[in-house]
């Protein structure tokens, strides 16, 4: 399907905080593009959310919003498990879907996704935003040059303390609920990172790891590590942990190569450190008003013919994969 929009009239499925700030401004503060319609489930919710970004019209249902006529592109904002579903009726009406990251609750879902888009010619974008944020992109452009020689190892080190000891089951956030995120915190904060290998290094062709569940506040894994293989060769290994002392607390991606080595933040994107035989270099980065902004320039640009959006439904899919590979013991022994 050639799709060639002139301008990209949005609809939101799902507008909850994430389109508060990061991804939702843009779709309406962008050239050519336009925000007309929301939904949520809670109408009273929807109607304050579009009076409050002067949306003209809201939903409290799914199918009315992708039925709207003048809507001509969802962007699907729920939580992972009604991606899937949300985003194929959505292409099944022949409108582009942008989709939250994970791209969905399963990989087996996002393989159902990927052949309804092949089927009808729809596309698939998934916010993985990083893939158009300025530190990444430097850090994609010295590699490409050559600037630490040839990478050899990537390590990521993710260590956060824990919000919900003391909460009961009835009280705890979705994003560590697997029926409907997937899996745990792993899922909604390892995908940026791993994605944003994906990006810099290509597929991940072979991954181990182990999850387990430490402190016990919760059902889902606390605690995952990894050890993963690139088709280009290139390894890597990832600890994360969400239950840790806040004095342990920690972020960093670290990528070693033959003549030096590049270390930064993924969750706070404003400093990126290269060492090579000339000394240390710093790069400093602002972090735009909107952090998805520029992504989602380039979704708006690729339905216009005018450019390409690296993060696909395929992209997105690999690394659905791979995390679910990594955490798969843990859930196959439940």
């Amino acid at each position: 399907m050639k799709l060639d929009l002139d301008k990209i009239k949005w609809g939101i499925i799902g507008c909850g905080d994430v389109t508060e700030k990061k991804n939702g401004p843009p779709l309406y503060k962008l050239e050519n593009s336009s925000l007309v319609a929301v939904m949520r489930r809670n109408g009273k919710l929807a109607e304050d959310y579009a009076k409050r970004h002067q949306v003209s019209r809201w939903y409290d249902s799914a199918d009315q919003l992708i039925n709207d006529a003048e809507v001509n592109a969802v962007y699907v904002a729920t939580p992972p498990n009604m991606h899937a579903e949300y985003a194929i009726k959505a292409m099944r009406a022949g409108k582009p879907v942008y989709i939250e990251k994970p791209m969905a609750k399963t990989y087996a879902e996002c393989k159902r996704m990927i052949q309804v888009s092949e089927e009808t010619g729809v596309p698939i974008f998934v916010a993985y935003y990083r893939r158009a944020l300025p530190l990444f992109m430097k850090v994609k452009e010295l590699l490409d040059n050559d600037i630490v020689g040839k990478a050899l190892t990537v390590n990521i080190r993710f260590f956060a303390s824990s919000k919900e000891q003391n909460l009961s089951t009835e009280q705890l956030p979705w994003r560590i609920k697997p029926e409907i995120a997937g899996a745990g915190l792993f899922y909604d904060m390892g995908s940026h990172e791993l994605d944003f290998l994906d990006f810099i290094f290509g597929p991940i062709a072979k991954v181990s790891g182990q999850a387990q569940n430490r402190a016990g506040y919760y059902p889902a894994e606390d605690t995952v590590t990894a050890s993963f293989e690139f088709e280009n060769g290139v390894l890597g290994t990832g600890s994360w942990s969400f239950v840790v002392d806040p004095s342990s607390e920690e972020d960093t991606i670290e990528i070693l190569g033959t003549k030096g080595k590049l270390w930064f933040s993924c969750f706070n994107p404003i400093k990126l450190n290269l060492q090579t035989e000339q000394g240390e270099l710093f790069y400093d980065f602002d972090q735009p008003e909107h952090v998805g902004g520029n992504h989602i320039q380039l979704v708006i640009d690729e339905l216009r013919g005018v450019g390409k959006c690296p993060s696909t439904g395929k992209s997105a899919a690999r690394t659905s994969w791979v995390m679910e590979e990594i955490v798969k013991d843990y859930y196959n022994k439940k």
